[in-house]
C-alpha cells in the first residue's frame, strides 16, 4: 500500500528545535516492515502544499500526529486531504489519546488511535489493505460502514459508524517486547532540513542529529506531568538491542550526536550501566550525546554518572519543578530537594553539563513559594534552566483541578502553544499577572548573574550561535502578541492554499 504519514504544521512563538518526530519514524518503520511504500510529509519543513503531495503520491491511508496545539492543524490538514481524495484518515498522539470521541467526530477524520501506535496501525492497515483488494472503489466510508464490520476487533481505536454510532473499542495492550520493534526510519524524513537536538547551545549538524528511545512508559504519575496518560508499565530495550542501533545511527547514518528520548532511562541503573559498558566497549562513546528529558534524580548516583560520562554523555538534565517541599510534595513528584541537589552535584563532579526544568504556577503556588524555585534554581544552578509556566494539559490530574476549582485562561487548543509568555490559568489567589512576573523574573535572575553572563560568553557554542540565542531570550521574556493574520495565513496553508 501507499501510506502517508503526515507531522502538521506546528509553529512555536520562538525559534526553537525542528527534529524528526520519533513516533512517526516509527510508523514508516513498521509500514515499511509490512512492504508499504511511505511517504512522510512534515509541514515544518516541506515546501509543497499538502494537496499537491497527496495528488503526487495518491496514499491508500493516511496517519497524522496530533498533540494538543497542534490538533486543530491536524484537523485542517485532514480537511485539505479530503478536498483531494477520500482517502482513510487516522488520527494519533497524546491529545487524541485523552478526547478521542472530539476527533472521531470530525467528519474528516475516520479512525482515533489511542495510546501506543505501532501495533494498532499495522493491524489497521492489514484491514485497508484487505479490504481494498476485495473493493476497487473501496473509500474510507467503505471503512466505517456497520454492515461490513471491519473494525469491531480492533483493539485501541475510538471512531463513529456511517450510522453515527461512537465507538471506543477496548485499549490496545501495550508492546510488551520493544526489541521487537524496527529502527526508526530516518531515510523518510529531509534530514537537512532540521536542525539538531539543543540549538541555543551546540553547533552541531541537524542533519548528523538523531534521537534514540531506549525505554518507554513511566512509573511515576506526576500531576502536571502530560505523560501520565500514556501507559504506567515502564519497558525497556535490552542494552544489546540498544547497542545496535546506536551502532546504525553512527556507523551508517554519521550520526555527530544522540538524543536519549525516554521519560525515565534510568529506571533500572542496572541496564544503564550495561549500555554505557556496550558503548564503551564498541567505541561509540567518541559521538556525544544528551538526555533530552532527563533523568530521575533520585536514581542518579555518581557511579552510574561516571560510567555514563566515560560512555559519551555529555549533557543531563533533572526535572525540580519545584523550590517549595510543599509544592513538590504536592505534585507526587516523589521526591526531596536534598536528593536533587546531591543529583546536581554528582553530575558537575563527574564533569557533566545540566540541565534543570522549573515549573511557575503550580496549583497552591504564592509568590513566595515561587520565589522558592527562583533562589532553588539559581543555587542548583545548572548549565541551563529551562522555567514554564504551568500549562493544565488534558488528562492530567492538574486540568481536573483547574477546572474544578479555578478558571481556565484559554479559549482553544491553539493556546497550548509553549513559550508564548502567557498563564494558562487561575486559581485562588495565584492570578495571571503574578504567575507572568514571577515567571520573567526568573529568567531574568538566573541569567543575568554574573558569574552566569560570564560562563555564557566564554563557550565556544555561544558564539557559534550568538544570534539565535539572544533571539530566543528575547521571544522568550518579551513575547510578542499574536498577530491573526498569521493564524489565518497558517490555516490557508493547512488547507492547501
Amino acid at each position: 500500500m501507499r501510506v502517508m504519514l503526515v507531522n502538521p504544521r506546528f509553529r512555536l512563538p520562538i525559534d526553537t528545535r525542528t527534529t524528526p518526530h520519533l513516533g512517526l519514524a516509527y510508523l514508516a518503520a513498521v509500514s515499511e516492515e509490512r512492504g508499504d511504500q511511505v511517504l512522510l510529509f512534515d509541514a515544518d519543513v516541506e515546501d509543497e502544499p499538502i494537496t499537491d503531495a497527496v495528488r503526487r503520491f495518491n496514499p491508500d491511508i493516511v496517519g497524522i500526529t496530533a498533540n494538543t496545539p497542534q490538533v486543530k492543524s491536524a484537523w485542517r490538514t485532514a480537511q485539505a486531504i479530503k478536498s483531494v481524495k477520500d482517502v482513510p484518515i487516522v488520527v494519533g498522539g497524546p491529545h487524541v489519546s485523552v478526547l478521542p470521541a472530539e476527533s472521531a467526530a470530525r467528519p474528516e477524520i475516520d479512525v482515533v488511535v489511542r495510546g501506543e501506535g505501532e501495533a494498532v496501525w499495522v493491524k489497521l492497515c492489514e484491514i485497508v489493505e484487505k479490504a481494498q483488494a476485495g473493493n476497487p472503489k473501496f473509500t474510507a466510508r467503505d471503512l466505517l460502514d456497520p454492515q461490513a464490520d471491519l473494525l469491531t476487533g480492533l483493539l485501541g481505536i475510538s471512531y463513529f459508524t456511517t450510522d453515527g454510532v461512537e465507538h471506543h473499542n477496548p485499549d490496545h495492550p501495550p508492546i510488551a517486547d520493544l526489541d521487537t520493534l524496527p529502527f526508526p526510519a530516518y531515510h523518510v524524513f529531509k534530514m537537512d532540513r532540521y536542525t539538531n537536538l539543543q540549538p541555543a547551545t551546540d553547533a552541531i549538524d541537524g542533519a548528523k542529529s538523531f534521537s534514540i528511545m531506549t525505554s518507554r512508559g513511566c512509573p511515576y504519575r506526576c500531576t502536571f506531568c502530560s505523560q501520565s496518560i500514556m501507559p504506567i508499565k515502564w519497558r525497556a530495550r535490552s542494552p544489546e538491542n540498544v547497542l545496535k542501533e546506536w551502532e546504525h545511527l553512527v556507523h551508517e547514518l554519521g550520526a555527530q550526536e544522540i538524543g536519549v528520548l525516554d521519560d525515565s532511562a534510568n529506571i533500572q541503573m542496572q541496564r544503564l550501566e550495561k549500555i554505557a559498558d556496550l558503548l564503551i566497549e564498541n567505541n561509540l562513546n567518541h559521538v556525544p550525546w544528551i538526555f533530552v528529558n532527563g533523568i530521575r534524580a533520585n536514581l542518579a548516583t555518581k557511579p552510574l554518572l561516571a560510567k555514563l560520562k566515560q560512555a559519551g554523555l555529555k549533557r543531563t538534565a533533572f526535572g525540580v519543578e519545584s523550590g517549595d517541599p510543599d509544592i513538590l510534595l504536592s505534585i507526587d513528584k516523589k521526591i526531596d530537594h536534598d536528593t536533587i541537589r546531591q543529583a546536581f552535584k554528582n553530575a558537575k563532579e563527574v564533569g557533566l553539563e545540566t540541565i534543570g526544568f522549573f515549573i511557575i504556577g503550580l496549583p497552591g503556588e504564592t509568590e513566595e513559594s515561587m520565589e522558592k524555585t527562583i533562589q532553588f534554581a539559581c543555587e542548583v544552578d545548572p548549565l541551563i534552566a529551562n522555567f514554564s509556566m504551568m500549562t493544565p494539559y488534558p488528562g492530567t490530574k492538574v486540568y481536573e483541578i483547574v477546572k474544578r476549582q479555578g478558571r481556565l485562561l484559554l479559549n482553544d487548543w491553539e493556546d497550548y502553544v509553549f513559550f508564548d509568555g502567557r498563564a494558562r490559568y487561575e486559581l485562588g489567589d495565584m492570578t495571571a499577572e503574578l504567575v507572568e512576573r514571577k515567571w520573567k523574573e526568573a529568567y531574568r535572575r538566573f541569567y543575568l548573574r554574573p558569574h552566569r553572563i560570564w560562563m555564557t560568553i566564554t563557550r565556544k557554542d555561544f558564539w557559534i550561535n550568538w544570534r539565535r540565542t539572544f533571539k530566543v531570550a528575547w521571544k522568550t521574556i518579551f513575547p510578542s502578541k499574536e498577530k491573526k493574520a498569521l493564524r489565518k495565513a497558517m490555516e490557508a496553508e493547512a488547507m492547501g492554499y
